[in-house]
């Protein structure tokens, strides 16, 4: 697999010689939108201090903190940046980054496995790509499975044996209905019992729901409350050959929205075969990400939402650059 981490100091270096030498870079996975990124020059006012390792990824009365994930124009991970290369925006008020870490913590991780009727010819890789997730994992890591069709099932508790999580992998078979919202629902209910602060869902279906219990509003809510990232690989057939219903056409729009909700992003694959490579590279995402730390400026406990936006002043000689996190959170009611 290719390598698709870069430091900023060598993304440009790198894309000058890739127009001299006329390289391409094929990128096989189209990620959701992210946030809008501004250049500014880089100004030397918030310097930040580091995170210690394994401190809790939460928001609450003091403090705020973020993950983000800053990507070049072929959706390479840019690591190096520096704590006055971004800006925190919460409800368009400018907020004072305190803390600042890109150390690779331990997370708590759950796959969500679609074995719906229709995944029956998909499962094999789908399962392929969810292993080649669980592969970058570190020692400290933990992980659940949970799997789905006409109802969400949790396969495997919390685990670090990898091994284990594959055996529960070999035996499920796809059948039935899709019940894809119960199982987002399940998975999050589960990160209740996560020993790592940084927590991450990966959801691996061909999307739509069809069987769920929960809707789609009592999902979103769900996961603006939650502190968990959610990202999700859609496997889904080329548009013009689709004759499903219309809740799984509408299955790329709703990974889409659920995931950028959480500041993680959603993958699309027509291809089996790039679905491990992109799998990994989800992975790599998640222990190459900036966190970022800062006081919010309104104290009022009044448990409403608040939109929160990162910028970044990007370096002079780089490319533009894009900047994923999540969109808000609500407010504690203390």
């Amino acid at each position: 697999m290719k390598n698709l981490t870069i430091t900023a100091r060598a993304l440009s270096i790198q894309l000058i010689l890739l127009l001299l030498l006329g390289a391409t870079i094929f990128n096989f996975a189209k990620p959701a939108s992210a946030q809008s990124v501004v250049s500014d020059e880089v100004k030397h006012d918030t310097p930040g201090e580091t995170i210690k390792r394994g401190q809790g990824l939460h928001i609450d009365v003091n403090l705020a903190l973020v993950n983000v994930t800053v990507t070049d124009p072929y959706s390479r991970i840019v690591t190096g940046l520096e704590p006055d290369n971004f800006r925190v925006f919460e409800d368009n008020v400018e907020q004072e980054v305190v803390n600042f870490s890109s150390e690779d913590v331990p997370i708590s991780i759950g796959v969500i496995l679609d074995l719906s009727g229709s995944m029956a010819n998909k499962l094999g890789k789908a399962k392929e790509a969810a292993l080649q997730f669980c592969k970058t994992a570190n020692p400290q890591d933990e992980f659940f499975l949970v799997g789905f069709n006409e109802r969400a099932r949790l396969l495997s508790p919390f685990t670090r044996n990898v091994e284990d999580l594959q055996s529960r992998m070999l035996s499920a078979s796809a059948k039935g209905k899709t019940a894809l919202l119960d199982a987002i629902y399940l998975g999050l209910s589960q990160m209740r019992g996560a020993h790592s602060g940084k927590r991450a869902l990966l959801i691996i279906s061909d999307g739509g729901d069809n069987n769920s219990r929960y809707s789609e509003k009592d999902i979103k809510r769900l996961v603006r409350e939650a502190d968990t990232q959610l990202y999700s690989i859609g496997i889904f057939d080329p548009f013009e050959y689709r004759s499903r219903t219309p809740e799984e056409l509408n299955g790329p729009t709703l990974l889409s929205e659920t995931t950028e909700l959480s500041g993680g992003r959603a993958f699309t694959v027509e291809n089996l075969n790039d679905l491990p490579d992109i799998a990994a590279k989800i992975g790599a995402e998640l222990r190459n990400q900036y966190i970022l730390g800062y006081h919010p400026s309104n104290k009022a406990h009044d448990a409403r939402w608040r939109k929160i936006k990162i910028k970044l002043r990007i370096p002079k000689g780089l490319p533009p650059l894009s900047v994923y996190a999540k969109t808000g959170y609500y407010a504690p009611n203390l």
